[in-house]
């Protein structure tokens, strides 16, 4: 109708007006759909912001919540720092009271013992003087009572000759009387009966010649007493010179005991002298031994007063360390106050930035009635019920299409703005300019890009890389100061208590071992045992032996054995060394066999080389009457005990175990029966002969109560650990201990395996380098069965021993004979591929009736039992683990990624 009327009006200029009117109309549809499409994008852009602007804002919060624990974490390593730097103060302060104790009591016992050596030698001296003594005196009294016996036989024997001649000299003269009485009386009646015959006148000449007769038998009869009684003073001069010649005897005798008296008074004053030389000599040994003590107290009064500096130095380097903690915690302090000025600042430039867009987008706009615009602070909340996908957003940023499932979400937070202005002219005329913000990719670079120059807070970064740099490098050094006065610093060389501190030694024999050629044998397993990983073999004893297994030694320089020939053994130790295996040789020092009997039927002399005598023995083994010294240890009564304080018995025995090193090319000793000798003669034998390695066989009882084993094995190991020390550290021992601990922990009974400074109960928890840890041997296990190892907890024995520090030993009928050659094998890669050796550390978490669970080194961690863990349960276990052997509910060990 408006066209027509126009039409009609003025044809030509109503069509140009209609179509001028059209152009215009079409102007204001161009322009107010680009005023739309403005609007549209101001208001997504204005999104994005608020959008931008939240997630600035929840990145904020979760900035200032990394400060705050950075803040608490730096409080509680101070803390922490203090606390070790007061309990390392404490202990520093304990030592020097134990070391003064320590040092009274030494003085105290240079004083009793010189004292009691005064005494000693007092009482030495007069039990000599008396002996000598009495031994005088009872030669005196016995030549007196010889001279006292001489003459009374010689007086008895000239009365008892001079009674019996006398008295035969009376008997003859008064029988010759006797004769001559009746000759006479027969005389007188022949003269009376020829005075008779002569009176009766008879002839007297027949009486005559028988008086005559007479006569002549009495003359005859006189001349023989005569030459009797001639005779008898023949035998009287006899009598006398003999008499005389036994009172020259008895002034002899008499001169002996005169010269006996002298030899006794001369012997007495020798004794005087002496004694009296002995008491110089035992002042000066006194005198001496004060000088000694006086010098070795002096020493240990410089040593206390070097060990105090030095704990001052260690008290000054925990303050310095103290003190650069406190500085870095303050500079990190102030790091953080500026990086935190910086975001509050960055936050208030977000809110101007926000609230300029709000007055923008609100200025001359009335709001709806049913319409509610939220404004929170210049942000929105991100209401998720899920905590890690806000986390996930914040860390990701807007860099991926939001799901549908949060997009209804946050819809749902969206604030409703006022409808939309359909005036074109407004639209046209609006001041609203588009702000110039950072784009999403430039907000989120913090999460995701690393610190690089010309960002705000790099400096503060650099700084606290720094700074936790030096706090590290500070605690170690404080923790070598501090170990320092635990224990000795251990050597890096090659030792012979240690070897190379990774050696796995493996013991190559039984107990019947003898009953093959068992060096031959033992050759062809040499490359086996090299490729599973083992570093020493431990061979039998080498030398002829009365005993098939080579522990009752006769001829040491024989070494044609029940295992085999000499020349035997020099190959399989040839093989050993082509392999770069170690040979350790079981030497047996403490006793040997003799070879011959002594006069009085004992076995005491010795035949070989080494032909040694009863001065060889010590003189207290009862059974056969040595002449040596006391021995130093106990006694080995099966056989002859040596005595080691013989210096030609050392020098020969050294020379022997140079011989076997340098002539028969073994590397190493495993000493038999080291409680039978003094740990320092093992300590001359090992600097001489120089051995890579050496084990000393300590055996012991553990201690039991009530027929159980009792938890605390202090005592034990402490007895192995003193006769470690008595070898200067040169040799390492046998760790009992441990043996005898696991027969009973594997049983559920694993609390056994922790001691209350939380290491291990063997000697590897007070000297793992010097501990041999072994499961069974050739006495313990084989045929003997003295202490078999548990049959059923075998491989946790040895999944313990080969994954702690210490030296392992395993035994040859475990790897070859009970079908675990391959276990045990994975086992020694385990140790191999973390690096544990004999002096790695431990860290034990868990020890229950449920399972032992323990961190070795740096890169293993071990389980035993049914406990249930790994090392993602465990709070104090940092790092990535792998598990590498998983033997369910027997023993389990991860390696550290």
């Amino acid at each position: 109708m408006f066209t027509d009327i126009v039409v009609d009006q003025d044809g030509y200029s109503g069509k140009n007006e209609v179509m001028r009117k059209e152009d215009e109309l079409m102007a204001a549809k161009k322009a107010l759909s680009e005023a739309q499409d403005t609007q549209e994008a101001i208001e997504k852009e204005r999104d994005q912001l608020l959008e931008e602007l939240a997630r600035s804002e929840a990145k904020k919060q979760e900035f200032i919540a990394a400060i705050l624990h950075d803040k608490e974490v730096a409080i509680a390593e101070l803390e922490a720092a203090k606390s070790l730097f007061q309990k390392n103060l404490e202990e520093s302060v304990e030592e020097k009271f134990a070391l003064q104790s320590k040092l009274v009591l030494a003085k105290q016992d240079a004083v009793d013992l010189a004292v009691q050596v005064e005494k000693l030698a007092e009482a030495a001296f007069q039990q000599a003087t008396s002996h000598i003594l009495q031994d005088a005196q009872l030669r005196i009294s016995s030549a007196e009572t010889t001279a006292a016996e001489a003459a009374y036989l010689i007086e008895k024997k000239i009365m008892d000759a001079t009674e019996g001649t006398i008295s035969s000299i009376v008997e003859k003269s008064k029988y010759a009387i006797e004769r001559a009485l009746v000759v006479a009386e027969e005389a007188g009646e022949h003269a009376k009966d020829a005075m008779k015959i002569f009176i009766d006148d008879t002839s007297p000449f027949m009486e005559i010649a028988s008086v005559q007769e007479e006569n002549i038998k009495l003359q005859r009869m006189v001349s023989d007493i005569e030459s009797q009684l001639i005779i008898a003073r023949n035998e009287v001069s006899r009598l006398i010179i003999e008499s005389e010649h036994t009172k020259q005897q008895q002034k002899a005798f008499e001169q002996r005991a005169i010269d006996a008296e002298k030899a006794l008074l001369d012997l007495q004053e020798s004794s005087r002298k002496t004694t009296l030389q002995q008491e110089e000599e035992m002042k000066s040994l006194l005198e001496r031994m004060r000088k000694d003590a006086a010098d070795k107290t002096k020493a240990i009064s410089k040593a206390l007063k070097t060990d105090l500096k030095n704990i001052k130095a260690t008290i000054e380097a925990s303050k310095e360390v103290v003190l650069s903690k406190d500085n870095a915690y303050l500079r990190r302090c102030e790091a953080l106050q500026r990086s935190l000025m910086a975001s509050e600042d960055a936050l208030k430039m977000w809110r101007q930035r926000a609230e300029m867009a709000e007055s923008l987008l609100m200025k001359e706009r009335k709001q709806d009635e049913d319409s509610i615009y939220v404004v929170n602070g210049g942000r929105i909340d991100l209401l998720t019920d899920v905590d890690s996908q806000k986390w996930k957003l914040l860390s990701d940023g807007p860099r991926r299409e939001i799901p549908q499932w949060m997009a209804r979400r946050i819809t749902a937070v969206i604030p409703k703005f006022p409808p939309r202005k359909t005036d074109v002219a407004e639209a046209l005329t609006s001041k609203f300019r588009s702000l110039e913000l950072p784009k999403a990719d430039e907000v989120w670079s913090i999460a995701r890009e690393k610190p690089k120059e010309g960002d705000t807070l790099i400096e503060h970064v650099f700084e606290r890389e720094t700074i936790e740099r030096k706090r590290k490098a500070l605690e170690r050094a404080l923790q070598r100061k501090t170990i320092q006065w635990e224990r000795a610093p251990e050597k890096k060389l090659i030792e012979p208590g240690t070897g190379t501190g990774r050696e796995i030694v493996f013991q190559g024999f039984n107990w019947e071992s003898w009953r093959r050629s068992w060096y031959t044998e033992l050759a062809s397993k040499t490359a086996d045992l090299s490729k599973c990983g083992v570093t020493a073999v431990w061979l039998p004893p080498p030398t002829e032996s009365v005993s098939a297994q080579g522990y009752m030694p006769s001829d040491l320089y024989n070494l044609n054995s029940s295992y085999g020939s000499v020349e035997e053994l020099k190959y399989c130790i040839e093989e050993m060394h082509s392999h770069d295996l170690l040979a350790l040789g079981d030497v047996v020092l403490n006793h040997r066999c003799a070879h011959k009997q002594s006069p009085n039927g004992v076995w005491n002399i010795f035949g070989g080389k080494l032909a040694w005598g009863p001065e060889a023995i010590v003189c207290d083994d009862p059974n056969f009457q040595g002449r040596g010294n006391p021995s130093s240890g106990d006694i080995f009564h099966a056989a002859p005990n040596i005595d080691h304080s013989q210096d030609f018995v050392r020098k020969d025995i050294k020379e022997w175990l140079n011989w076997l090193r340098n002539d028969i090319g073994f590397d190493g000793w495993r000493l038999d029966f080291v409680k039978g000798f003094s740990g320092t003669y093992v300590k001359e034998y090992i600097e001489t002969s120089n051995p890579v390695f050496a084990i000393g066989e300590y055996w012991d009882s553990l201690a039991y109560e009530h027929g159980s084993l009792c938890y605390n094995q202090d005592a034990h190991r402490q007895r192995i650990v003193n006769w470690i020390n008595a070898t200067g550290g040169t040799s390492s021992a046998f760790d009992i201990t441990t043996k005898g601990i696991l027969h009973s922990a594997l049983h559920n009974e694993y609390w056994r395996m922790i001691d209350p400074q939380g290491k291990p109960t063997g000697v590897m928890g007070w000297w793992p380098s010097r501990a041999v840890t072994f499961i069974e041997n050739h006495d313990t296990g084989s045929t003997q069965g003295h202490w078999p190892f548990p049959r059923d907890k075998l491989m946790q024995g040895y999944a313990y021993i080969l994954t702690h520090p210490g030296t392992p030993v395993i035994f040859y009928d475990h790897f070859y004979d009970f079908g675990i050659h391959d276990v045990i094998t994975e086992l020694i890669e385990a140790r191999k591929r973390a690096g544990i050796h004999c002096r790695s550390s431990i860290k034990i978490y868990h020890a229950n009736n449920e399972g032992y669970v323990a961190q070795i080194g740096d890169a293993l961690v071990m389980k035993l039992g049914q406990f249930d863990w790994n090392p993602s349960k465990e709070n104090r276990l940092d790092g990535s683990w792998q598990k590498f052997v998983d033997k369910g509910s027997d023993y389990q060990v991860w390696l550290r990624q």
